[in-house]
Order: C-alpha cells, then sequence, then structure tokens
C-alpha cells in the first residue's frame, strides 16, 4: 500500500494541475471500487472549479466549489496518471476505472488492478469529524507532532514500538516502510514496548521519522511493485533503504562478521514484514 511519500508524490502531482481548472468530464467506468462510488457523482463534479489538492495521512483532498470535498484513497496498487494538454490520452485499459477531463485540458487517469481503492464526497465542514479521519493521530511532518506528543501517545501501552507507529491512531500515514528504517535509524528495536521508550529516545524517534519521510518525499517515494508519479516514472527512495528488504545483508557501517551473525533479521509483526540490526536497535 502507498505509505505517506507516494501519497505526497502523487499529491505534488495533481495540485499544479487541478488547482483552478475545473471538472469538464467526470467518467466512471465501473459501479465502485472498494466501495460503490457516490450517489450522483459525475452529476455532483461536474462543473465545479478545483481550489486546491491537499492530503491528510494517507487520503488525497479535492477541495471543490460548494464545500465540497473529493475524498481519494490509492488503494493497494492504484496509480495516478495525469496527461497535460496536447499529450495523446491513452485508450483506456481494463484497470482504468476512473478519468478526469479538466477545463484546462489536462487528463487525469486513475488505474487501479485490486480495486481496493477509494472514492467519496463530502462537504468540506465535515472532514475532521468524518468517520475515516476523526480518529487519525497527528501529521508526522507536522510541528504538532514531537516527541513529548507521541510519549503521550503511547503512555501505558504494551505493544511494540513497530506496531504503534503504524496505528493511524498514533501518527498519520508512516507505513511499514519508513517504520521499519526510522527505527533503525533511532536505534530502537522494533519488539521494544512503546510505553517503555524513554521521552529522549521518542524525541530521537521522531526526528528521524521527519528526516526519512522528507527524504522518500524527494525522492519520489518507493518503487517496489506498483508505485508511479503521475508522470508514469518510478520512485526511487527504495535505493537508500537501510534496512528494509534487505535480510541477511550488512546495515550501514556495519562491522561485525555477518556470516557470523546473518545480518539485517526479518521477523513478521501484525501480519507485515519488519527489517532490522538486532545488535544496534535495543
Amino acid at each position: 500500500m502507498p505509505e505517506l511519500p507516494e501519497v505526497e508524490t502523487v499529491k505534488r502531482g495533481l495540485s499544479p494541475v487541478m488547482t483552478g481548472a475545473r471538472v469538464a468530464r467526470l467518467t466512471l467506468r465501473r459501479k465502485n471500487l472498494r466501495k460503490p462510488f457516490p450517489r450522483a457523482m459525475k452529476k455532483r463534479l461536474e462543473g465545479l472549479k478545483v481550489l486546491g489538492v491537499s492530503r491528510r495521512a494517507k487520503y488525497l483532498l479535492v477541495n471543490l466549489e460548494n464545500e465540497t470535498v473529493l475524498i481519494w484513497h490509492l488503494g493497494m496498487s492504484g496509480q495516478v496518471r495525469i496527461y497535460k494538454k496536447g499529450d495523446k490520452v491513452p485508450k483506456p485499459e481494463k484497470h482504468d476505472h476512473v478519468q478526469i477531463d479538466l477545463s484546462n485540458g489536462v487528463t487525469i487517469v486513475f488505474t487501479d488492478p485490486r480495486r481496493f481503492g477509494l472514492m467519496d464526497l463530502a462537504p468540506s465542514d465535515e472532514i475532521p469529524t468524518h468517520p475515516l479521519f476523526k480518529n487519525i493521530g497527528p501529521e508526522p511532518l507536522s510541528p504538532a507532532f514531537t516527541g513529548k506528543v507521541l510519549a503521550l501517545r503511547l503512555k501505558g501501552k504494551g505493544t511494540e514500538i513497530k506496531l504503534a507507529l503504524m496505528d493511524q491512531k498514533v501518527v498519520a500515514g508512516v507505513g511499514n516502510i519508513y517504520a521499519s528504517e526510522a527505527l533503525f535509524r533511532s536505534g530502537i528495536s522494533p519488539k521494544a514496548k512503546a510505553g517503555s521508550i524513554s521521552a529522549v529516545r521518542l524525541g530521537a524517534l521522531v526526528r528521524e521519522i521527519k528526516k526519512i519521510l522528507k527524504k522518500a518525499i524527494k525522492a519520489g517515494g518507493s518503487t517496489l511493485k506498483d508505485h508511479r508519479t503521475t508522470d508514469g516514472g518510478l520512485g526511487y527512495f527504495q535505493n537508500s533503504f537501510a534496512v528494509y528488504d534487505r535480510e541477511g545483508q550488512p546495515c550501514p557501517g556495519c562491522d561485525c562478521n555477518v556470516a557470523r551473525t546473518g545480518g539485517i533479521k526479518r521477523i513478521v509483526q501484525g501480519g507485515r514484514a519488519t527489517f532490522y540490526c538486532p545488535r544496534r536497535q535495543r
């Protein structure tokens, strides 16, 4: 599933081409994705001006006239492709489920092979209390997300820190890959009990989360299977992974005998793979 950097990359691709344009035509090539499209979605969106595109956690928010917001989740394998005015828009393929034609000549195609994506409509003033958002934690790149805030959210929690970081009620959008990477860089074991980690170490973890997310966004996210930028290119942060998907390899700066230690370890937590160095993460 795309994590925060991948969704932010898509948002930054959409924002300049959508903002200020109107939805000239909306084409829905099926009745549903993960859930049915909103009733009369085509009629409700066509003709509206896009006021801006933002992100909350792993959701895109397309803010439109009439205090209307299009809530958009990419699902497990969703891709967004932008065709600018003058580009040849290819003939729709099997999994090209949504097409948005804008008044400025731009065409946006949403491809979702597994159909785990989502599109919904909501009034803008209801977004904070919408069922998808009301329990989501702070944005990790926000100044409001600090070591003290994380410590308060983890107080008394006996769950493992890796699982806590993936809990959207604790912090929004960090996800599996970047949780593993941030824990390695802060020297914290993914198996450590969340409520037992000192405020000082949590402060270091927050700083590493912010650093790793910013670097990943700058690199266009991580392309392991499905993620593509809005121009069809690949993200390349996977080339900078310290531990993720590197089982048996030495971690950066390793001076141990990998033949003896086995290098980076892989375990499963909450049904997801975790990669870490037992020697450097305590």
